[in-house]
């Protein structure tokens, strides 16, 4: 086997002019998810750039009164960064809801985006797998579908992504900017994953030759009050979320929403938001029947595959109780700590 090759980056510049090989190196940040692929045999660069020294670890403001989350900044900064905590609590909990303290301490906020999907069967390097091996079958189709996907899903693949972080940031409507040797592009979040089609193992529209520099918050004032995320998983804590909801609600004087935020995590290939189910709340009280009318439109194309068809109901009381948490107030997970463990179960 060729020996790995490894090296430092002094600049973006040169960080990216690495990245004309055609795919044999790979940038690694945190590595909390391709060392394990590559202990697994299933990520096999030739090269590996350290980035860490590259100036994109700030968390800072932007003009509109938005926040700018550096892609170096770590996981565990930025849940505890105090302008994300009191202006952005939805992202802060979804953050402390996922991995362990250890993880989250090295985790990097665009690592967490480009994250692939824990399906065993992609894994096992053993078996066929479309996401590994395009055109070699899918064995999760008929086979221990538990964990995998109930929308969006295509008879190539039925994985799910992994990240709580990007169910929020589907949530808040966040952009992705990344930079390549031809210059700089924004990416709206509910454009950078894919669903898998006929190409599985593409995970997002992020081209070969970019990296992600931040990730932009919009303003999000109107809904410090209101939100939750809820994680549902098989134990409290370092574990994949079975369903997982990031809520926010706008709620006017006469209590009524004015607007309202609703994505669900560990159903889909990625975040699932729909604004067109969130548009009906709007106008509307905050009752539990009118969020299962969201929930409803959220889940309207969900198809089962044997072991996972609890799912459905699973993630349509998961939307509802998510909604009235949020409704009641915010639930930021900030309670016990930088120790804390995760979303309310």
């Amino acid at each position: 086997m060729t020996p790995i090759t490894f090296a430092r980056a002094d600049d973006a510049s040169s960080a990216l002019a690495a990245l004309a090989d055609g795919g044999a190196t790979r940038f690694i940040a945190g590595g909390t998810n391709l060392l394990d692929l590559m202990k697994e045999n299933i990520a096999r660069p030739a090269r590996l750039i350290d980035i860490n020294g590259l100036p994109f670890a700030g968390i800072e403001d932007t003009e509109d009164g938005g926040l700018r989350l550096g892609a170096l900044a770590r996981n565990a900064d930025t849940a505890y960064h105090p302008e994300v905590r009191n202006r952005y609590p939805l992202l802060s909990a979804a953050i402390l809801a996922g991995a362990s303290p250890q993880i989250r301490n090295m985790a990097s906020n665009g690592g967490n985006l480009l994250q692939r999907t824990r399906c065993h069967y992609f894994y096992d390097a053993g078996v066929p797998c479309n996401k590994r091996e395009p055109g070699s079958g899918c064995p999760a189709i008929g086979g221990i579908t538990r964990q995998h996907a109930i929308l969006g899903a295509s008879a190539h693949c039925i994985a799910t992504h992994p990240s709580d972080m990007c169910v929020a940031l589907a949530a808040l409507g966040a952009t992705v900017h990344v930079r390549s040797r031809s210059g700089v592009r924004a990416i709206a979040f509910a454009e950078f994953h894919r669903l898998p089609g006929d190409k599985p193992d593409i995970d997002n529209t992020l081209a070969p030759d970019e990296l992600i520099t931040h990730i932009v918050l919009p303003p999000a004032e109107q809904f410090r009050s209101h939100s939750a995320y809820l994680k549902l998983r098989d134990r409290a804590s370092y574990a994949f979320a079975l369903v997982s909801v990031a809520a926010a609600l706008d709620l006017a004087d006469d209590g009524t929403v004015r607007e309202a935020r609703v994505a669900v995590g560990g159903v889909a290939h990625k975040p699932w938001r729909l604004p067109e189910a969130e548009s009906l709340l709007l106008g509307s009280a905050p009752s539990a029947e009118n969020f299962a009318l969201v929930a409803d439109a959220l889940l309207r194309s969900a198809q089962g595959h044997g072991a996972n068809d609890f799912k459905i109901p699973l993630a349509r009381r998961a939307i509802v109780r998510a909604l009235e948490t949020a409704a009641a107030g915010t639930v930021d997970n900030q309670a016990h700590g930088p120790d804390a463990q995760g979303a309310p179960q």
